[in-house]
């Protein structure tokens, strides 16, 4: 079994667009809200957190919905396309919006279109890849994704959309909606979502890939043991994702007042050393199960969030860049593994769903997370944050431990002779 690279980065321009998008809203929707209408940061904070609400209870109803639709395009494609078409104009006309309510109802239109596709977008690297290599396809998934997000970083700059003031962003606004409408087409022209999804079938009964199904006794039923694991896998997600979130939301502020330092370098630092682990962490799992290699990722980022909770102001900057590298690390580990534990126990025809539980638990957390750690941090203090975020992360540890299913490795060679083949 070899992953198919090249279909896997077609089916990621997918999630490239989503990530784009997205990158693009947490840049410039704050600014709009304050600097053009004048809100207040607190009011600007609850129309940011609208997303992370709509997602809890829409992802995992488009999934399962997608998981139901029978197309000649496919399951996934017609969610994919009219959810962007629909997300592009709406967006694209945010920048031209002069009055706050229709900026509020055009912002709504954009967030509820791009509701309805991303699960069915993240489903269709599972929809279209053998079970034991879906922890390489996620981590390919996760490049796009982070290119995207990259290209809408250096075209901020370009576009100047930090200047003091500054109140006009349609000239960006278009240019992404440009990058996504282009990663769209690429998509539509590219990607055979039937073909590729029959022909993963194929693959999976002749390397009799579908056992867990068979032990449920078919499609849409867990026995207990599954049913206990996909409930400690999510409060999994949930846990590390309430940790390490609440670093990400709040370390700018903690990185100014408490260690007197800028952010940018840091948080770069993290997420380059996150690209760089993605594909070697997919390959890693691929040899010694995903349990173990996420229990490695989670516990080099409890050892990364409980070493910078030791850093004061004054203290040198390197130190807590490499601590952040760590986290990076830790946090591409647990990412590229702990979906494909999930949708593992799903059926051909439960993918969509189950990517809805996972978005489900980790939307949760990203609500729940800034409003109970700034809580905490307004109580305590805010050298509460890294304590905070190193005892979640712990926990999640520990429920990971008592997960039994989920896993899966590529079977040994069927011959002597395919062991001379060439590694995946």
């Amino acid at each position: 079994m070899k992953l198919n690279y090249r279909r896997t980065v077609l089916v990621g321009f997918a999630f490239f667009l989503i990530s784009a998008f997205w990158q693009a809203y947490d840049t410039i929707v704050p600014l709009i809200l304050t600097n053009k209408f004048g809100m207040s940061q607190g009011n600007s904070g609850i129309i940011m957190s609208l997303d992370n609400i709509f997602a809890v209870f829409l992802l995992p109803v488009f999934g399962n919905i997608s998981d139901r639709m029978k197309t000649r395009f496919g399951r996934r494609t017609p969610f994919i396309l009219g959810g962007t078409v629909i997300a592009i104009a709406a967006f694209s006309a945010l920048g031209f919006a002069d009055t706050l309510p229709l900026f509020i109802c055009l912002l709504l239109v954009s967030l509820l279109a791009m509701a309805t596709f991303r699960s069915p977008a993240v489903a269709l690297m599972p929809d279209v890849t053998v079970k034991p290599l879906r922890s390489k396809g996620n981590a390919v998934i996760n490049l796009m994704g982070t290119a995207g997000g990259i290209i809408v970083l250096v075209l901020a700059t370009v576009f100047k959309t930090s200047e003091a003031g500054k109140t006009d962003f349609s000239a960006y606004i278009i240019t992404i909606c440009g990058i996504m409408a282009a990663a769209l087409i690429v998509f539509l022209f590219t990607v055979r979502e039937n073909k590729w999804a029959a022909e993963m079938e194929e693959e999976t009964k002749l390397y009799h890939l579908d056992r867990e199904v068979e032990e449920r006794g078919g499609a849409g039923r867990l026995s207990r043991g599954q049913f206990v694991s996909l409930c400690f896998i999510l409060a999994s997600v949930a846990l590390w994702f309430i940790g390490y979130n609440a670093v990400t939301s709040k370390y700018s502020v903690y990185a100014t007042n408490v260690l007197g330092v800028s952010y940018s370098t840091t948080l770069l630092l993290a997420n380059a050393a996150a690209v760089v682990s993605y594909i070697p962490v997919g390959m890693i799992a691929s040899r010694v199960g995903r349990k173990k290699t996420i229990l490695f990722g989670v516990a080099t980022l409890a050892v990364a969030f409980f070493g910078a909770g030791f850093m004061k102001s004054g203290t040198s900057a390197v130190l807590m860049d490499v601590f952040f590298i760590l986290a990076g690390i830790g946090w591409a580990t647990i990412n590229v593994n702990s979906f494909p534990m999930v949708v593992e126990l799903a059926s051909s025809g439960d993918v969509g769903k189950y990517t809805g539980f996972y978005y489900t638990a980790s939307m949760a957390a990203q609500v729940v997370t800034p409003i109970f750690s700034g809580f905490l941090m307004d109580r305590f203090g805010m050298g509460i944050l890294f304590p905070y975020s190193t005892v979640f992360v712990v926990l999640a540890f520990v429920t990971m431990c008592f997960v039994r299913h989920g896993d899966s490795k590529p079977e040994g060679p069927r011959s002597k002779l395919e062991a001379f083949a060439d590694p995946d």
